[in-house]
Order: C-alpha cells, then structure tokens, then sequence
C-alpha cells in the first residue's frame, strides 16, 4: 500500500498558507496500522510557537454520531435488543402515542424519519435538559416518516436518547463501556474537559461570552446546553483513536473482547438503506465517491473541521482533523481540501 505523503503533505501546508485552519493532524491506514501520518500548522494562531501534534486533542463535533450513537446502536441491535424496523412506540413507553411512536430507528439512521429538522432547542425548549427531552421526543413530524431524505442532527439526538434507554446507561457510560474502552481509545471522552486536558486542545470557534475560542468545551451549542453529553455532538478525540475505532470496523477480530459492535454492523451499516430516495445513505453513513468508478468509499464529517473515511473493499481508512471553525464557517475552502485528500488517501 503506497501514498502520496509528499503530495498530502502539500495541499495541507497550502491549507495552513491560506488560513482555511490553523492547523491539521491526518493519517492514513488499513486493517492491521496506521501506514502514514502526519501534522502541519499550528494549534493557536495567537500562539504560533505551540505546533499541532499527532496527539492534539479535537472537538470531534459530529463524528460524535459515529463514535457514540452509531456505535452504541450497533452494540444494541447485534445484542438482539434493537429491532431497527419496529415502530419505537411498540417499546418505547415515552413516545408511544406520540408522532415520533410511528418511526423506525432505521428511518432515523437513514434521515428518513421526517422529524423537525430545526435544531435551536434552547429557542424551542428553554434550557432545562428535562424539558428538552420531552420536546424533542413529543413535537409533531415534520413530513410522514420514508417520504423523503433530510439530514437533521435531531435524528442523533433521538437514537443517543433512545441508546440510553434501552441499556439504562447514559450515552457517555454507554461508549465508553462498549466501544471507546475495549479499543484503547483512552483520550476520547465527552466534554467539557478538565482544565489541565483542556490546554492541548484544538481551539474551535470565538465565543462570544468569553472573547475567547472555546477549547474543550463543545462547539456545538446544543452538547452545551445539555452538559456536554448529546447524540448530536460533544465528544472529543485523537487521530489515534479515531485510527484505532476504523481498524475494529475493517477487522473486528483483531481486537479484545468485550467492544460492542462489530463486521456485521459495519457491513450492514455501509450499504445504501434509502432505496430510490436521494441523497443515498447508509445507516449515518454516506457513499463519498468521486467518480462512478470509484466505489465503497464511505464518510462522516464533523462542523469543527473533522473527517473520515472508510473502504472494507480496499480495507483503507483515512481521517484528516483540522480546526477549521477557528477561522470561519465557510465549509467549500475545506471542502475542497478534503476532496484532494480523500482522492489522495484512496489512490
């Protein structure tokens, strides 16, 4: 397996000389290791001497639905706790009645559940985290559920409710004990951070309460307003562990008992589950080709600037984590970098 380091190396160097993030840690790999990676730029501009490292910490932001929710569903249904196609009201006491009763977590998984697709829950809700719950799980749907493909983070907020209820853990209990823990992903945890870990962090977007960018504290205001645990967002990470979490995918077998999901829920998983609906998804998962000749190239990207993609048919994975939102929330300058770095890493 060879890649182009010199020319990934180039176009995130340009990346750092055009202010698209101050700094980037990539790797790339397969089943068995990681077979190149690499850094450039730095972690704070108002601190250029403190370069990134291969162990700088990110706000994961929506990777968190693959690294928590999607993982946790998955250790669920191949538990045979989880039917995805049962009408969550046939077992879900709190939405049976309700509108979100009729829906399937597979329609959930996919965006075809037709909840709301706003996401300003504070403005919906107020802020107590008990409230929100009972919005979020109470309001009417937006179109009949199978109608139509939406992405709203709703969807993850929902499953990471509906995880916690089914295995009588919280959704951080829950990762940890099933996935981050078995994997030896010991830096991915929720937020906020401990102070002392909290300094090598990533810094994200400039708050506007504080004056100051946020650095181990979520991004995302939703994980904010409920504590910093939600499906939506809120976890944080290293290239390692993200490294670590796409080896189990491509070869569950390699690694220690005990982790939650396994080859069967990934390869279900990388499959389209939309039929004829367009966009096409997987289960969180979305196709990421290229050209229509190149094939099985899956991914999930996070709002701070964080990515990663898998291939079981070429059983190559890649992740490329930037902080991105330091600077703007443009997404087509990191868009565009990460295009060339995916055709790179998947050559």
């Amino acid at each position: 397996m060879t890649y182009r380091t010199d020319r990934i190396e180039a176009v995130l160097d340009e990346g750092v000389r055009e202010k698209v993030y101050p700094g980037a840690v990539w790797a790339v790999g397969d089943a068995a290791r990681i077979h190149a990676s690499g850094t450039t730029g730095v972690l704070d501009p108002d601190e250029p001497e403190v370069k990134m490292r291969l162990d700088t910490i990110f706000d994961a932001a929506s990777l968190t639905k693959i690294l928590a929710v999607w993982s946790s569903i998955g250790a669920l249904w191949e538990d045979g706790v989880l039917d995805l196609d049962a009408p969550l009201g046939t077992f879900w006491d709190e939405v049976a009645g309700r509108p979100l009763g009729a829906v399937a977590a597979r329609q959930l998984l996919t965006h075809t559940a037709g909840v709301p697709l706003r996401s300003q829950l504070k403005h919906l809700y107020g802020t107590d985290p008990h409230t929100i719950r009972a919005g979020v799980l109470h309001e009417a749907l937006h179109r009949p559920p199978g109608e139509a493909v939406e992405y709203t983070d709703r969807a993850a907020l929902i499953l990471g409710y509906l995880a916690e209820h089914l295995s009588g853990k919280s959704l951080d209990q829950l990762a940890t004990e099933r996935t981050w823990q078995p994997l030896g992903m010991n830096a991915t945890r929720f937020g906020p951070l401990p102070p002392a870990i909290a300094a090598t962090c990533a810094p994200t977007e400039l708050d506007q309460d504080t004056n100051a960018h946020l650095k181990g504290t979520a991004h995302d205001f939703s994980a904010r307003l409920l504590g910093g645990v939600c499906g939506i967002a809120g976890a944080f990470t290293t290239i390692a562990d993200i490294a670590a979490f796409l080896r189990y995918m491509l070869d569950a077998s390699t690694s220690p008992a005990g982790a939650g999901f396994g080859m069967k829920w990934t390869d279900y998983s990388l499959a389209i589950h939309t039929g004829d609906l367009q966009p096409e998804r997987g289960l969180f998962w979305h196709p990421a080709p290229l050209t229509h000749h190149d094939e099985d190239v899956w991914v999930h990207y996070g709002f701070t600037g964080t990515g990663m993609w898998i291939s079981p048919a070429k059983n190559q994975w890649a992740v490329l984590l930037t902080n991105k939102l330091y600077y703007t929330r443009d997404r087509q300058p990191l868009t565009d970098i990460r295009n060339i770095f995916r055709q790179l890493a998947f050559a």
